[in-house]
């Protein structure tokens, strides 16, 4: 048995015309050996690496599926293990059993996310890279696609990389005055180790305000459309998701539940939830009494809310109800006035001057179920303007996308100031030392070098079996 050799199906379940099984660790090759068996009756590793070797695929020394094996020694793999990908008929069955072949052979099942997690432990990959991956394969939109590939990634090492060897430096520096005081050894004075750390700090906070647009595109904003009953929720849900994924009809209370999607709107992508109406009085049964609270909690717990209000009625207390319902949450709030279409020609109903200034950050008017792709329009613009830096370009520049990429960069950037502070009240250089020592630690937590196993476990338990 090869206890250290995972193996596992790297291509979707389902019917197909090739499956892809993937296998890695010492031990690979020999097991391969005992599976495969090339046409031209030669040993798999006296062909060139990487070459792709037609042959049979056996189990239990029958032949089952002819194929095509590729070898790729170590450390020249995705896992920088030795590798071994067998192709073979997509058929579910026909996946299944060469799986099992693998595992009678001597390999066992790969966890979720544990080849990605090999290529990181063996250093093919940073913990940053690797969270790119599984963005990557999860994408909703082509702008996460944009900044999960190589090119974002890459820009993202590069900047983290000279700031962390600017305080190396910086360090080095340091330890060469305090050990060396009568050498003058130390490239900087105090006062260039300031300019330096105020130098370090304003290329971290630059980092940390790409978050705003890094969060808005890949961890996504919560969104929740909500207003009293049959005021076009459905429909403005609908035209967010792109079809008709909430049922709309003209009865009061069509929608009893919440309806969640992800939906990319322009760059952003949304976590979208269309509510049931919020309303009190007689006639709720207890049904209709459990998806308002549902709408009530979604709307406290909600980023953006989009409050919407019928302009072909005239306010009523429902709506007044909704609005002292969102006042005191904390999501930005959108008041969406829809059915423009009912009075493009005439003084609306619906008496705007009403709506109280302090509550709404932005109001719109638009037409959700008589769209001609101007109210979409309007609804992209205003989610981008409010959730993403315009001047930031996926794939160009280094953008911070997950909550913990951004924790560790501010608190480096506590640390560096902490480490100013030191200096300016007159404090030795190792007081300030130990600070930049611990800003260093944090930035090395980006690529996983200073980071918690448990963070490391979170991260890859998020990948699918065969990644």
């Amino acid at each position: 048995m090869h206890g250290n050799v995972i193996a596992q199906v790297s291509t979707p379940p389902g019917k197909g015309g090739v499956a892809v099984i993937r296998m890695s660790g010492e031990g690979s090759l020999d097991i391969a050996k005992k599976v495969f068996l090339p046409f031209s009756q030669k040993e798999i590793d006296s062909y060139p690496p990487r070459t792709q070797i037609y042959g049979y695929i056996l189990y239990n020394e029958e032949k089952v599926d002819d194929g095509m094996l590729t070898l790729f020694p170590a450390p020249h793999s995705y896992t920088g293990e030795e590798t071994v990908e067998i192709s073979c008929h997509g058929g579910v069955l026909i996946t299944r059993t060469v799986l099992e072949a693998l595992f009678t052979a001597g390999a066992r099942s790969a966890e979720a996310g544990e080849f990605t997690r090999r290529a990181f432990i063996n250093g093919k990959l940073s913990l940053s890279e690797a969270e790119a991956i599984g963005t990557l394969l999860e994408a909703k939109s082509h702008e996460q696609i944009r900044l999960s590939a190589s090119p974002a990634r890459a820009r993202l090492t590069e900047v983290t990389n000279s700031i962390k060897n600017e305080l190396i430096g910086l360090m080095s520096s340091i330890y060469a005055r305090i050990d060396y005081p009568d050498e003058d050894l130390g490239e900087f004075t105090d006062d260039e180790a300031v300019e330096k750390l105020l130098s370090v700090r304003e290329a971290l906070t630059r980092l940390i305000d790409t978050y705003r647009t890094g969060h808005a595109i890949n961890e996504g904003i919560s969104a929740t459309v909500c207003g009293k009953p049959n005021v076009g929720k459905s429909t403005l849900y609908n035209l967010l998701v792109g079809e008709d994924a909430a049922i709309v009809t003209d009865v009061a209370g069509t929608t009893r539940d919440v309806l969640e999607r992800t939906v990319a709107l322009g760059r952003v992508t949304l976590k979208l939830t269309d509510t049931a109406g919020v309303h009190s009085g007689e006639g709720i049964d207890k049904v209709e009494q459990i998806g308002i609270g549902r709408s009530r909690d979604k709307i406290r717990s909600s980023e953006l809310i989009l409050a919407v209000f019928d302009l072909s009625r005239e306010m009523d207390e429902y709506d007044l109800e909704l609005i002292n319902e969102i006042r005191e949450a904390d999501g930005y709030k959108v008041c969406v006035l829809n059915k423009l279409d009912l009075v493009e020609k005439k003084d609306p109903p619906f008496d705007i001057a009403r709506l109280p200034k302090d509550v709404f950050g932005d109001v719109i008017t638009i037409s959700a179920d008589k769209d001609d792709q101007g109210s979409l329009k309007v609804l992209i613009d205003l989610v981008n303007r409010l959730f993403t830096d315009e001047k930031i370009t996926c794939g160009q520049d280094a953008i911070l996308s997950s909550a913990r990429q951004h924790a560790a960069v501010l608190r480096a950037r506590d640390f560096i100031n902490t480490a100013i502070d030191a200096y300016r009240i007159g404090l030795p250089s190792d007081a300030a030392s130990s600070d930049i020592e611990m800003a260093i630690g944090a930035i090395c937590e980006l690529d996983g070098r200073a980071v918690s196993e448990s963070v490391v476990n979170d991260i890859f338990s998020k990948f699918c079996v065969g990644k």
